[in-house]
C-alpha cells in the first residue's frame, strides 16, 4: 500500500478533479442503468487526467467536500480510493449493483472533516468496480448508513472513461 501521506496528496488532487469542467471532459459513453438510484443534487462525478495517472472524485465541484475518490497510474490496473471515514475506521465498503467487497484501509486524521481520511488500494478487476463501470453508480458504507453516488446527466461517460485509462 502507499504511504498514508500520499493520500492527503490524492486528497488535493481530488478537490482538483472536482473543479475540473474543462474541454477534457469526454462524451458520455455508458449510461447509468434504469434501475440506478437519483443523482444526488450539487454532487456528481469529475474526472481529471493528469500527467501519467487519473482522478476520478465523487463530490461538490470546486469544494472539499469530497465522498470518494479513485487515483490510477495510467495502463496500472490498480486503483487508489481514498474517503471520509469515522475516526478509527479501517475500511472503505463499497457496493454497486449488487456487488459488494471491503477494503482494508489506513487511516490520518483530517482538518476536512471530523474523522479520518482513509485510504485502500485495489485492483480495476475487482468484482464492485466493474460492476460500477457498467452500471455507473457507486454505493459507499460507513456507519451503518449508505450513500450513493450517482451521476448527472452528461457525466455518465466519466466513469468509463477512467477505466479505460487504468486498464
Amino acid at each position: 500500500m502507499r504511504p498514508l501521506p500520499l493520500a492527503i496528496l490524492t486528497l488535493s488532487g481530488l478537490t482538483a478533479a472536482c473543479a475540473s469542467n474543462g474541454p477534457d471532459a469526454p462524451a458520455p459513453v455508458v449510461a447509468a442503468a434504469s434501475s440506478a438510484p437519483a443523482p444526488t443534487p450539487g454532487y456528481d462525478w469529475h474526472l481529471t487526467p493528469t500527467d501519467g495517472a487519473v482522478l476520478l472524485a465523487y463530490g461538490v465541484a470546486e469544494s472539499d467536500d469530497l465522498r470518494l475518490g479513485l487515483n490510477c497510474d495510467l495502463g496500472s490496473g490498480r486503483v487508489d480510493l481514498t474517503a471520509p471515514g469515522k475516526t478509527g475506521e479501517r475500511e472503505i465498503h463499497l457496493e454497486s449493483g449488487g456487488e459488494t467487497e471491503r477494503f482494508p484501509a489506513e487511516g490520518e486524521p483530517t482538518e476536512l472533516h471530523d474523522g479520518d481520511l482513509l485510504s485502500a488500494q485495489a485492483a480495476t478487476s475487482e468484482p464492485v468496480l466493474q460492476r460500477f463501470r457498467r452500471v455507473g453508480w457507486m454505493a459507499q458504507w460507513s456507519d451503518g448508513r449508505r450513500e450513493v453516488y450517482v451521476p448527472h446527466p452528461g457525466s455518465e461517460g466519466a466513469v468509463e472513461r477512467f477505466f479505460a485509462l487504468c486498464g
